[in-house]
This record gives C-alpha cells, structure tokens and sequence, in this order.
C-alpha cells in the first residue's frame, strides 16, 4: 500500500520552516539534503527534518499539507515541540519508507 508523507522542514531550531508533500520521504529528504530538493529549501538552507505524518491516501495528505501551510508560524512550531520537543533530524538514523 503506498503512503503520503507531509513534512516539515527547518533550517536550524526556530529558524526557517518549510511544509512539502512527498510519496518517499527518504528520497525526498535525500534531495533536499543535496540541494536538489527545491529552489527554497536550497537557497535557506532547510533540510533538517523535524517533523512527518503518514497518510493512506494523496488527497488526505495534500488537505493536510495546505492546512498546515495556511496556519500561523507559532502553530506550526507547537505541532513540530509536541511531536519533537528537541528539534531532533528524524532522517537521521530512521528508515523513513
């Protein structure tokens, strides 16, 4: 069964956020940590993976990543201190497919 993955990017711990959509996050966050992931992430530096959720189906994931793209900055940083309080790179050392 194929998963949807809506993440969220940052630059260092309170510093630059960035919200993306991606079928493999390994992948994903292979290109971002290359900086071939997207012009945004390349030019801020964001590549440190302090957040995901897993969704069964494309629609729910991309409902889910425009609502979290809508939100405030400060709800955004409560969602990723709930989840991972230390601001901990999740890509490090986790099979992530």
């Amino acid at each position: 069964m194929k998963k949807f993955y809506v993440y969220i990017l940052a630059s260092k711990k309170d510093g630059v956020l960035y919200t993306g959509i991606t079928n493999s996050l390994s992948r994903r966050m292979h290109e971002h940590s290359s900086h071939a992931g997207c012009a945004f992430t390349r030019k801020y530096n964001v590549s440190i993976l302090v957040y995901y959720e897993i969704h069964d189906t494309f629609d729910t994931a991309v409902v889910r990543e425009k609502q979290i793209k809508t939100w405030q900055r400060a709800w955004k940083i409560r969602l990723i201190e709930e989840h991972n309080p230390e601001w901990k790179d999740l890509s490090i050392g986790v099979m992530l497919d």
